[in-house]
């Protein structure tokens, strides 16, 4: 084992948890990113979800045998449990590939389900750190979700690729009128519907769930329907379950201008992706108002780290102005 490489991991944990730790504790955030992928002998990603953590090695041609990458994880984590003051039973660790566009299988460090409750700004979420490919939180978008919350008070809110509908409880918390959320997969709409309801929003009428394909979806929307759109699109997708397959370079001008069509005067998409080489076709967009607000919603313990773009693309009124 390498002394001298983890003494420099434990330096480096050290200060960017000296940082982090004490802004999530002024702020009140239970969680958050610690570490993601700093140096290149460690390739983890590294987050805290109240007390307990989740550990994400990427995948990478290491050049260990079997025996030594477990002498060497065995070591890491220690670093780990030291510096961060957690113990190895805390710990859930996985195996994050690196794929265009989507996570990989991941290898369950903990072989029984472990679902528990988080608290994000005063609403609470199931999370899950074993059994799925993610843990059912993106923390990345936490500012994002406050920033929705704070513009739905009696709107009509959509959430496209809604996932475990985190944007929808923050949408219902904010005093949505109607908020419909959207996803191709069964099993994240029932975690979506159970996120509401853990919230206390529980009118399936006024909170409802839709199974479908977003690109058919979009398809058949009436015009000026709602009034805000949230819509976080993968990469790239081609489930079995789709008519089409899903580039989000090729294919995001057309989910934009149809979203536009679905929204009332003066609304608002928040669009976003974690393609990184993603080009905004602002020419073809059917409206001026485009902000790139990707700065703006960059939490703290992603800063200089996050991947993904960010817009605000609003949709003019009668007199075209927002």
């Amino acid at each position: 084992m390498d002394a001298a490489k983890q003494q420099m991991f434990f330096n480096r944990l050290s200060k960017v948890y000296k940082h982090v730790g004490k802004i999530a504790r002024k702020q009140g955030v239970s969680c958050y990113r610690v570490y993601d992928h700093d140096l290149p002998e460690f390739p983890l990603c590294i987050e805290f979800y109240g007390d307990l953590l989740y550990v994400a090695e990427y995948k990478r041609r290491h050049g260990m045998t079997e025996e030594e990458h477990d002498e060497w994880m065995d070591h890491t984590l220690q670093t780990v449990c030291e510096v961060l003051q957690v113990t190895t039973e805390q710990i859930f660790l996985k195996l994050r590939q690196r794929k265009p566009g989507r996570l990989g299988q991941y290898q369950k460090y903990d072989e029984q389900l472990h679902e528990f409750v988080v608290t994000e700004n005063g609403l609470q979420f199931f999370v899950n750190l074993s059994d799925y490919l993610d843990t059912g939180l993106f923390l990345d978008h936490r500012l994002t979700r406050q920033l929705v919350r704070q513009q739905c008070q009696g709107l009509r809110v959509l959430n496209l690729f809604a996932y475990t509908g985190s944007f929808s409880v923050y949408a219902a918390a904010g005093g949505a009128r109607y908020v419909e959320t959207v996803d191709l997969s069964k099993t994240y709409l029932a975690w979506a519907e159970r996120n509401l309801q853990l919230n206390g929003f529980n009118d399936p009428d006024q909170y409802r769930m839709v199974h479908a394909d977003v690109l058919q979806y979009l398809a058949q929307l009436r015009p000026a329907c709602f009034d805000l759109i949230v819509m976080d699109p993968p990469t790239f997708s081609n489930s079995k379950r789709m008519e089409d397959f899903l580039d989000i370079q090729r294919d995001h001008v057309k989910l934009i201008n149809q979203c536009l069509q679905a929204l009332s005067p003066g609304g608002t998409l928040y669009f976003s992706t974690n393609f990184r080489r993603f080009q905004l076709d602002s020419a073809a967009i059917e409206t001026p108002h485009i902000k790139d607000i990707t700065r703006a919603t960059t939490p703290f313990d992603f800063e200089g780290k996050l991947f993904r773009w960010c817009y605000r693309i609003q949709k003019g009124d009668e007199s075209g102005q927002v």
